[in-house]
């Protein structure tokens, strides 16, 4: 069951992360649909990860916590590049002030965004394939 619940997880963060990459061609028009795509894939990869690797399922309203049980589940796995974990705690903060937020995001915020997400999937998968993570 969990090689199935990782395909699932694995198979939306790839989908959100191709629709960022097609709107992130016109960051002008399409910049909180990028951002946002950009946020919620970064989500389901971590889901993916912590499926894969014995985790609980996730709170619908406590993305947050969901890091700290990646780290946790990382170091019982002895695996010595955590550094997704903190680029993961970064988009997760910025979720609120681009789907809720008065305020305008920046342009320099908003393709920051998506180079982070972009950086956190290539770790994602990376993690994923070198600890063998079933389903990946």
């Amino acid at each position: 069951m969990p090689a199935i619940e990782v395909q699932h997880f694995l198979g939306r963060a790839r989908d959100f992360l191709d629709g960022m990459k097609l709107l992130s061609d016109d960051l002008t028009e399409y910049r909180y649909s990028s951002a946002l795509l950009a946020i919620h894939s970064a989500i389901s990869y971590c889901d993916a990860l912590r499926s894969g690797l014995g985790g609980v399922k996730l709170s619908l309203d406590n993305h947050l916590s969901a890091v700290g049980e990646l780290r946790t589940l990382l170091a019982d796995r002895k695996y010595d590049k955590p550094q997704g974990a903190d680029r993961l705690e970064r988009l997760l903060s910025k979720k609120s002030k681009i789907a809720y937020a008065a305020d305008e995001a920046t342009k320099n915020e908003i393709d920051d965004i998506v180079l982070q997400a972009e950086r956190f999937a290539l770790w994602a998968e990376e993690v994923g394939e070198k600890l063998k993570i079933e389903g990946w």
